[in-house]
């Protein structure tokens, strides 16, 4: 399945129970990456005054927290050259 196909968590739960490592590999990339664009989206929105709720948490933890998930995908399509896993 190619990333730009698969844009929900539920679409990566048959590959995370694959066998093959790869494949498993790919829909722990995919999760983050989706919930990075959603993490994402919702910072633009209280940056334009736009969100539909109020925060409970510090807008500095989620900063950490997006920088933390842009690593981490920059650590996986690092492997995933390696490893020969295409995403």
């Amino acid at each position: 399945m190619d990333m730009l196909e698969i844009t929900r968590l539920e679409e990566t739960a048959e590959m995370m129970n694959s066998a093959d490592y790869k494949e498993r590999f790919k829909a722990e990339y995919y999760q983050t990456a989706i919930r990075y664009e959603k993490l994402a989206a919702m910072l633009k929105k209280w940056d334009n005054g736009t969100l539909e709720f109020s925060p409970t948490c510090p807008r500095s933890i989620l900063n950490m927290q997006i920088r933390a998930m842009t690593d981490y995908i920059a650590v996986l399509e690092a492997r995933a050259v390696m490893e020969g896993v295409e995403l």
